[in-house]
């Protein structure tokens, strides 16, 4: 008896022993890296927001009127970019928002995006409450403290997993929405020429990303700025008479895009260790779908010229056939756009350097 109780304990000791040090989860079939994480704004927001008071939520009908879960706070008819990009992935279920994300489940991912975050604090303010990049950073580490219980204090097999997730970051599209180009609520217009903004922009991103860093990111995409001069809540505004977009704000973009993709290029290139940047052109994107003749001019639902003045009101009734618009709202693309940039993003690198995000998943 005595030596099957010994024996006993010896087995669960090295049991125990192995799951302490070895605790990796098994990938299930057909998912390709063992989580994603999310950081962004209202693009890929999918409920964040909806507990907080803010006027940036989307958690009311007809937001979500083609998704199966209906309104759960996604800015747009059905799935965001990163939910199709999920399922490329090979994530059976969507990555939960960061709010209702617990234990086990932030093994899989989590999405701390909000809709009106930027990358300056103040970003966004003007709407309401909302989770701004440093904000989310923060609770990206948090969760990191969460998740190192299941690995009981073994480092090394906690950084390993998370260098094989996937992680998005998608920001500065409200730094100029609701900051720059909102003079009447901020004055960062008249203290920064529009290089000098995104200058400013970039060096507080690149502070930010190098902390996602060493919490452990090392497969990141980061996404560069939309045509925002183009979209219909702009359109709705601008009475330029030689160019149906507001050049002057695309063109305070392309000072940001450049250098992001130049910042991509450093991290690539030693300047973070181990890692690997994606650089995803939203800005050309949009310009090509537009260009391949879908509604561009306004949105699916909304208020006013271009269906722009407003977003959606709730229960209000939406355009039929959404796979010819871009855009869903004054402000966010359609599932149709979010789809079809997904598979091109994944699979080519029309829009992606220096790898597509298939390759990035592989490595």
């Amino acid at each position: 008896k005595n030596f099957i109780w010994t024996f006993m304990c010896i087995c669960l000791s090295l049991i125990a022993t192995k799951s302490l040090s070895q605790f990796q989860p098994r990938l299930p079939e057909g998912q390709q890296v063992p989580c994603f994480f999310i950081f962004g704004d209202s693009l890929v927001d999918n409920g964040n927001n909806n507990g907080i008071l803010t006027l940036a939520r989307a958690n009311y009908r007809p937001y979500g009127i083609d998704f199966p879960q209906g309104a759960t706070g996604r800015f747009t008819n059905g799935r965001t970019y990163v939910d199709a990009l999920a399922q490329l992935l090979g994530f059976r279920a969507y990555i939960p928002p960061y709010s209702r994300a617990r234990g086990l489940d932030l093994l899989r991912g989590a999405n701390f995006a909000s809709g009106a975050a930027g990358i300056r604090q103040e970003t966004g303010s003007n709407l309401g409450a909302h989770t701004s990049m440093d904000e989310q950073v923060t609770n990206f580490g948090n969760a990191v403290q969460q998740m190192r219980r299941f690995f009981r204090g073994d480092n090394d097999s906690m950084n390993s997993y998370l260098n094989k997730c996937i992680y998005y970051s998608g920001m500065a599209s409200n730094d100029y929405l609701n900051n720059y180009f909102m003079t009447d609520f901020y004055s960062t217009n008249a203290q920064y020429t529009p290089k000098a903004f995104a200058s400013a922009l970039l060096q507080a991103y690149a502070r930010q990303l190098t902390q996602l860093h060493s919490l452990g990111a090392r497969k990141v995409i980061v996404a560069a700025v939309g045509q925002i001069g183009c979209i219909p809540y702009e359109l709705a505004r601008f009475n330029g008479n030689n160019s149906r977009c507001n050049d002057k704000i695309n063109d305070a973009i392309i000072y940001f895009n450049s250098g992001l993709k130049q910042l991509v290029q450093n991290f690539n290139g030693g300047q973070l260790p181990g890692s690997k940047f994606v650089y995803l052109d939203f800005y050309q994107s949009s310009e090509d779908l537009a260009a391949n003749g879908k509604s561009y001019d306004k949105g699916c639902c909304g208020v006013g010229k271009n269906n722009g003045q407003i977003t959606c009101l709730p229960l209000q009734q939406p355009c039929e056939e959404r796979g010819k618009y871009l855009f869903w709202d004054a402000f966010h693309p359609t599932e149709m756009a979010n789809i079809l940039l997904a598979k091109e993003s994944y699979t080519s690198q029309s829009y992606t350097s220096p790898i597509n995000i298939q390759q990035l998943a592989m490595l």
